[in-house]
C-alpha cells in the first residue's frame, strides 16, 4: 500500500508538490472556515499557500505520512488536500484524518470521502487502529464529517490556541 499514491471513488490522491503553489492559494482568499484552521491569515495568500505546502514536503521527507492533493478524477481539477498527520499531542503520539477542501468544492461530499478513505486506509496499512480529527468547536461542517467516519466527540481542549472539540474512534 503505496501512501503517496491513492484512489477513491471519485479523487485521485498524490504527493503535494511546488507547482500546486498557486492552485491551493485559493484557499486563502475569502474563505469563510478560514479562521478554524491555524493559519495567519493576515499574510498574502501565496505565502500562506506555500507555508502549508512547504509543511507537507517537510513531512514527506521526514516519513511522516502529511497531506497529499485531492485531484477529482472527472475534471482534473485540485479540489483540496487530505490524509494521515502525526500529532504529538497531550503528550502521546496520535494520528489525525485530516482534510481541507476548497471553498468552491464544499457541499459534494468530497471531506467525506477523503475522511473516511484516510481513516480506512489507515487501519488497512496498520498504521494505527485509532484515529482523531482535531476540529475548531464552531465548525460544524467537520463535526458533521467527523460523525459520518464513525467518530464521536471524545473531549474539549484548545490546539494552536484555539478552542477545539477531538473526536475520535
Amino acid at each position: 500500500m503505496d501512501y503517496y499514491s491513492q484512489e477513491t471513488d471519485r479523487l485521485i490522491l498524490r504527493k503535494l508538490t511546488e507547482n500546486d503553489i498557486d492552485t491551493w492559494a485559493e484557499f486563502f482568499v475569502d474563505n469563510p472556515n478560514g479562521r478554524f484552521v491555524a493559519v495567519d491569515f493576515s499574510l498574502d495568500k501565496q505565502t500562506s499557500s506555500k507555508f502549508w505546502i512547504d509543511k507537507q514536503l517537510y513531512r514527506y521527507a521526514n516519513q511522516q505520512f502529511g497531506l497529499l492533493a485531492a485531484i477529482e478524477k472527472s475534471s482534473g481539477k485540485f479540489i483540496g488536500l487530505g490524509g494521515i498527520l502525526t500529532r504529538d499531542f497531550n503528550d502521546k503520539d496520535e494520528f489525525e484524518v485530516s482534510y481541507s477542501v476548497l471553498p468552491r468544492y464544499w457541499g459534494k461530499g468530497f471531506a467525506t470521502e477523503i475522511a473516511t478513505h484516510m481513516k480506512a486506509f489507515g487501519k488497512q496499512a496498520n498504521v494505527s487502529d485509532k484515529f482523531i480529527s482535531i476540529i475548531h468547536k464552531e465548525n460544524e461542517g467537520s463535526m458533521n464529517v467527523a460523525k459520518k467516519n464513525g467518530m464521536t466527540n471524545l473531549y474539549e481542549t484548545t490546539f494552536y490556541e484555539m478552542p477545539v472539540f477531538v473526536f475520535g474512534d
